[in-house]
């Protein structure tokens, strides 16, 4: 049998290679998603073959409206590779017309479509492959595509509410710290000069705005180079295991924020589980799916630990309940949800109460996010045109 030479990365992001024997391409390619490692090329006697990749991603909208066309035609009787070809003319995404091209022509060679979808990892994630394979054996792939349709669009809302929760207050204070920027280094000088024309005896907050003032219009480049440090630093930290791990700890822990995102996390963990289950996914495998598409490095490694307890043979609620990262009414209803065998559904109704219970709670954090967002404004702002006014009040008392 003829011998690969393959590169890759695991699920850390580490950079991975080594040599496997194997009849094809295909099965070296089966051996690293087994691995769990995303390839990205593989030799064979010296002959390099590059893998697909493609920059740009592959948005949940043009997924779901995929997924969906595709579950009726599916319905309609219409063959499996005419349904590929039809919706791969119709694809207005370039790249993912490719995929979808490749897919049909991998299909039309004999390969199943989970196999042939799965060898796209940037288009068809581990979650939409199993699905996708489940409703193959059971013959019952409409109706998987249809719970897949649900599934990504409930997703992409669930990220559009972590979006609208943590973009409006970073965006009111990048223009905060904007407009207090442009007021030190422009505003401040003028009267700073002015000051020192009347040789004026400047009280402490004065001397501390000015002195700053001082700073910006001296080391502005510092600044700017400062920032962008921290924020190349804070990305990078967050890329390592660790790193991800320490942050995502503290948005957890953090006021009012971090109460949203647990509800996140906990309605897509449900969805997740529920939606892989009710599609005949083990359970094991849906868990270990379900703790990488978590999002938040705490919660997967709570779910693989339940994971591990579920595999020597505990029930799902009683480690759940141990990690101490899901609300106690989820672990009760998980219970109850196995003792009665319908775990599948009680997950569902789970995942619907926290989304939205997410939009209520998004929408009371917008609205207490504005008052105190002015009031910080008006005490930063007002505290610096205060200072600027008291040597001023000190100058108007010795004239009169």
């Amino acid at each position: 049998m003829p011998t690969f030479e393959w590169k890759g990365r695991d699920r850390a992001g580490r950079a991975q290679g080594g040599v496997l024997v194997a009849d094809s391409k295909e099965a070296v390619l089966a051996v690293l998603r087994r691995q769990q490692v995303v390839p990205i090329t593989v030799k064979e006697k010296g002959k390099e073959i590059a893998l697909p990749r493609f920059r740009k991603g592959i948005d949940d909208k043009t997924l779901a409206v995929f997924t969906r066309q595709f579950s009726v035609m599916i319905d309609a009787g219409l063959p499996l590779v005419q349904c590929l070809q039809i919706l791969g003319e119709q694809q207005e995404h370039k790249a993912f017309q490719r995929i979808i091209m490749q897919v049909r022509e991998d299909v039309e060679s004999g390969s199943s479509l989970a196999s042939a979808l799965g060898k796209h990892p940037s288009a068809f994630n581990d979650l939409y492959v199993n699905m996708v394979a489940a409703g193959e054996a059971g013959g019952i792939l409409d109706t998987i595509l249809q719970r897949l349709a649900v599934y990504i669009e409930k997703a992409a809302r669930l990220k559009a509410q972590v979006k609208s929760a943590m973009i409006y207050p970073v965006t009111v204070i990048a223009i905060a710290t904007v407009v207090v920027y442009i007021i030190l280094w422009k505003v401040i000088p003028v009267f700073a000069t002015l000051f020192a024309s009347l040789d004026a005896d400047l009280p402490l907050p004065t001397r501390i705005v000015v002195a700053l003032s001082n700073f910006i219009g001296r080391f502005w480049w510092l600044v700017f180079l400062l920032i962008g440090a921290s924020i190349v630093a804070v990305n990078r930290y967050y890329k390592t295991k660790q790193g991800k791990m320490v942050i995502d700890r503290l948005l957890l822990k953090a006021p009012v924020v971090g109460l949203i995102l647990r509800k996140i996390a906990v309605a897509r963990f449900c969805r997740t589980l529920g939606t892989l289950m009710s599609a005949g996914v083990p359970l094991l495998e849906s868990l270990d799916i379900t703790a990488r598409t978590s999002g938040n490095a705490v919660i997967e490694q709570a779910i693989l630990e339940v994971r591990k307890q579920v595999e020597e043979g505990k029930t799902l609620s009683e480690p759940l309940g141990a990690t101490q990262q899901f609300p106690p009414m989820v672990v009760h209803m998980i219970s109850v949800g196995e003792s009665t065998g319908a775990l599948d559904t009680m997950l569902g109704k789970i995942a619907e109460f926290y989304e939205e219970e997410v939009d209520i709670a998004v929408a009371g954090m917008m609205k207490l996010i504005e008052p105190m967002m002015i009031f910080v404004l008006g005490v930063v702002i007002g505290g610096i045109v205060i200072s600027m006014y008291l040597p001023m009040f000190d100058l108007i008392s010795k004239i009169g």
